[in-house]
């Protein structure tokens, strides 16, 4: 069983930066592919970036693109999201979700484990 907790969120102004941690226990994390997705207020949850578990393929939504950035550090068991040039839209609770020996990253369905969420608030 693997627990994923995720840390960084909070309130930003529109334009500025935050960077998201997920931080995995109870398995090998380098086993994993894992991702990021986003529930925003009245919308369903969506992907937003995902990381392979070789760590050599990265996907980007294409809202995010260009601006948020994926990586991970096996020997923390930790993934990052870093999110930078923050719009009002990109305000949403985001979810760390782990997948065994996944590759690529944009179907939730193909994930095994999910944090509890940290949100994002963004100004205008």
């Amino acid at each position: 069983q693997v627990q994923l907790v995720e840390s960084g969120g909070g309130l930003v102004q529109g334009g500025g930066s935050l960077r998201l941690s997920c931080a995995a226990s109870g398995g090998t994390f380098s086993y994993y592919g894992m991702g990021w997705f986003r529930r925003a207020p009245g919308k369903e949850r969506e992907f937003v970036a995902s990381i392979s578990w070789g760590g050599a393929r990265t996907e980007f939504a294409n809202s995010v693109k260009g601006r948020f950035t994926i990586s991970r550090d096996n020997a923390k068991s930790t993934v990052y999201l870093q999110m930078n040039s923050l719009k009002p839209e990109d305000t949403a609770v985001y979810y760390c979700a782990a997948g065994l020996r996944l590759d690529f990253g944009r179907t939730e369905q193909n994930y095994n484990y999910w944090g509890q969420g940290t949100q994002v608030t963004v100004s205008s």
